[in-house]
């Protein structure tokens, strides 16, 4: 059998690494694209030596031509996915989930390969619907400071599925919610790098409004195996791909004092605008359609991802 080849787009990015880990491990040839606008070189260092990956450093939003020969899969994890990084790089976020996104849809078209989208809970907005199923139409602010991610990733969802309808191309969508594990960085301001990062520092953890938003934490290993899974099934609608153990900030921000060990005090900001005040996943079509569900502990997990904070620390 010929040996099958996945493009990774966004491939020194947190979750995007860790894919470009799982392939190899499956046997598969990796071709990683990146800019590095928010990728760490850190996360693909281990890869130097491995004969069956290769980088390619490009915006998405260039040409994706120069990737030739027989491509299985198209992997789009090329965005920013943090408020700090999306609100720094507005226009970059817009470009990478339209543009970009097209181009590597085209890719997918020429190669005739699946064509994987990295899509967001954050399409859901400030849901009125809790927990949130796919067949949500969500509630989001079109013209607020958030929606140049999460206009972005409803835009990249309808080319997406345009392509299915009207170019056959066959596509996954993954809704992904709040992850977390190694390789995250430290100063992306997503709350578990941040309040992880306070505590070790031995530095107030900052809680955003009065923490009684909620998030729902699904650690990276069972992300991807969700990805690999949804990738190998025939689904071609929309699939949360999150845990459902729902905590509050401020139970979240109690349980990082608790792991790492500190009684760093916990003090207040205010919200920002169009924080979404619940989010959890409903997960029953992953569990129907893949036979996937987390599988990684809360206190496990995090404790891995603590343990690896500590050495950048």
């Amino acid at each position: 059998m010929n040996e099958q080849r996945v493009v990774v787009l966004g491939a020194a990015g947190f979750i995007g690494s860790h894919l470009v880990d799982r392939f190899l491990a499956e046997g598969w040839r990796v071709t990683g694209v990146d800019d590095f606008i928010t990728g760490t070189r850190r996360n693909l260092e281990h890869l130097a030596r491995e004969p069956r990956f290769d980088l390619l450093e490009q915006d998405i939003c260039g040409s994706l031509d120069g990737i030739r020969g027989e491509v299985d899969a198209v992997l789009d994890f090329a965005s920013p996915a943090s408020p700090i990084d999306y609100l720094e790089h507005p226009f970059e976020t817009l470009h990478v989930g339209s543009i970009g996104v097209e181009n590597a849809l085209r890719l997918a078209k020429r190669t005739g390969a699946i064509f994987l989208l990295s899509s967001t809970s954050e399409v859901y907005g400030d849901p009125l619907e809790h927990p949130q199923r796919e067949s949500y139409w969500g509630n989001v602010n079109p013209i607020g400071p958030r929606a140049v991610y999460d206009e972005a990733k409803r835009f990249a969802e309808a080319i997406t599925m345009a392509y299915r309808r009207y170019e056959k191309v066959p596509i996954r969508i993954a809704r992904i919610f709040n992850t977390y594990g190694p390789r995250m960085r430290l100063d992306d301001g997503r709350v578990v790098p941040a309040f992880v990062a306070q505590a070790l520092r031995g530095e107030p953890i900052t809680v955003f409004g009065d923490g009684s938003q909620t998030r729902s934490f699904c650690y990276v290993d069972d992300n991807v195996e969700g990805m690999w899974r949804l990738l190998h099934s025939k689904y071609e609608e929309p699939v949360n791909i999150g845990n459902p153990h729902e905590l509050s900030i401020l139970e979240f921000a109690k349980a990082v004092q608790r792991l790492v060990g500190s009684d760093v005090p916990i003090v207040t900001k205010p919200l920002p605008q169009d924080d979404p005040r619940l989010r959890r996943p409903d997960i029953t079509r992953a569990r129907e359609v893949l036979g996937w569900e987390p599988k990684i502990g809360f206190d496990e997990g995090m404790g891995r991802t603590i343990a690896w904070f500590r050495q950048q620390v």
